[in-house]
């Protein structure tokens, strides 16, 4: 059994690991499972939760003893690192073998956490990740130059520590991405300037985001989901934005651009070798811990051939077949002793199957190009085929494991204090019903020790388990207590 533990600084630790898990991108419905698993190992399974992604209730006690603690969540994103050291402080957590004093403790060291690279390398590997993409997206030397030269400046960027400068930068990176792009495709065959965009603006697409609201509307957390869906939207539209205002300056044409003849191909396995850049470049950019490089490249590995072959039936089936691919995988590793926390290899897989699902393309033509409404929907189809592959290859996978649990429970309440007459009752009763009992208890006795001659005159048999039960006035054995 748990030692009792102080509830109020119960509360402020599931409040930190809440807001923790929400600054590693995690989903309420996972983030309120990981709470209650953290609650009951601490003696508390009656403590109840509302999570949402700005705001996180715990209500800890019954009756008059109800206390409730609420915190205003944070917008900030932790680092792979730091996603690394809260995932094991929750697994520590869940088992009870921490202080809470000693976990809140732990989570301000955790939010204080260095980087392991400097800004040099990290700007680096945004610059090796970007062109990673490009090789996958546009497999030509043209994109791949352009992709590693403005990933560099964003990640860069990126890297600044203002909040205001945060708050614009999707709309700064898209347009400075595409006034480059818009100019350099003017003088030089870049092949088509939309596509070559999509490399150097991969991290800023909200496809995390935008998946992660589409589960949480799957699993009725209307709420949450709405509010990060729309999210990603105003996302997209500010990026769309700064593409637009950098059309309107060098003044692209309403169509589209039709690829360069002259624009060299990479062979076929090049992709290949851009998945692994992809790797590369999110150990160094996210500062992620050096055994987690080798699990998030499989995962890669794995989803990028699961979408290529998605791809043969159709543009919009692609992403949930690279997701469905994905998700069992990233869970198995999450469990293993040696595995990684789900987020490092989910975020990612997202990062990667979202720029190359045909719809998020469409969506970047249709700002670019006029478009229309159909590459919105496109886009929207290839987000929600994204998620749906999640939500089944999650349901698969604890299926496979676990098998099919209860979805729909209610405790029954707690009975109330007896009636007095069954007090009065059970108190007159109690006398006759020990009397009986111990003379009972006497003669067994007895006869064992006439049979074995090996318990000592007077002393009381042993129970069931080995130990004698306990003798004193007032005290009684459970069956004496009934």
């Amino acid at each position: 059994m748990a030692e009792p533990v102080d509830r109020a600084v119960l509360r402020r630790f599931l409040l930190g690991l809440a807001e923790g898990m929400n600054a590693a991108r995690a989903s309420v419905e996972q983030t309120r499972e990981t709470m209650g698993r953290v609650a009951r190992a601490y003696g508390e399974g009656g403590t109840d939760f509302v999570v949402l992604p700005t705001l996180i209730l715990v209500q800890t006690g019954d009756g008059d003893e109800r206390r409730l603690s609420m915190r205003s969540a944070t917008t900030a994103n932790f680092r792979f690192d730091q996603v690394d050291a809260l995932y094991r402080l929750i697994a520590s957590a869940e088992r009870g073998g921490i202080d809470p004093a000693a976990g809140i403790r732990r989570l301000n060291e955790i939010g204080a956490m260095r980087p392991h690279f400097g800004w040099v390398l990290r700007t680096l590997g945004h610059a090796i990740l970007t062109a990673g993409l490009a090789l996958m997206l546009v497999p030509s030397w043209q994109s791949l130059a352009i992709a590693a030269v403005l990933g560099g400046l964003l990640g860069a960027l990126k890297l600044v520590r203002s909040q205001a400068l945060q708050l614009v930068l999707p709309v700064v990176a898209a347009f400075v991405s595409a006034l480059a792009v818009f100019l350099i495709a003017l003088h030089f065959p870049v092949g088509d300037p939309i596509r070559v965009l999509i490399a150097p603006l991969a991290t800023f697409l909200p496809g995390a985001l935008l998946t992660t609201g589409t589960m949480e509307l799957a699993e009725k957390q209307m709420v949450a989901g709405a509010s990060r869906l729309m999210m990603g939207l105003v996302q997209l539209a500010l990026l769309a934005f700064g593409i637009i205002a950098a059309g309107t300056i060098v003044g692209v044409a309403d169509d589209s651009y039709e690829p360069a003849k002259g624009a060299a191909q990479l062979p076929w396995w090049v992709p290949v070798i851009g998945v692994v850049l992809y790797a590369v470049g999110t150990y160094l950019h996210h500062s992620a811990p050096a055994r987690t490089f080798g699990w998030v490249l499989l995962v890669l590995l794995v989803a990028y051939a699961a979408q290529t072959l998605g791809s043969l039936a159709g543009a919009a089936v692609s992403g949930f077949v690279g997701a469905l691919a994905m998700t069992p995988l990233v869970l198995w590793i999450s469990g293993l002793p040696r595995g990684v926390p789900s987020q490092l290899t989910f975020l990612p897989g997202f990062s990667l199957l979202v720029p190359g699902s045909a719809g998020v393309i469409g969506l970047t033509s249709a700002v670019g190009a006029a478009g229309g409404l159909g590459d919105f929907a496109a886009a929207m189809v290839s987000v929600m085929s994204i998620a749906l592959g999640v939500l089944i290859g999650t349901a698969l996978f604890r299926v496979a494991r676990t098998g099919a649990e209860e979805l729909f429970h209610i405790d029954m309440p707690a009975e109330g204090p007896p009636h007095p007459w069954q007090r009065l009752a059970t108190a007159f009763s109690r006398p006759f019903l020990g009397r009986r009992r111990r003379r009972r208890l006497r003669l067994i006795g007895n006869s064992q020790q006439g049979r074995s001659g090996s318990a000592p005159s007077g002393a009381p048999p042993a129970d069931s388990e080995g130990a004698a039960p306990a003798a004193g006035p007032g005290i009684h054995s459970p069956e004496d207590a009934r």
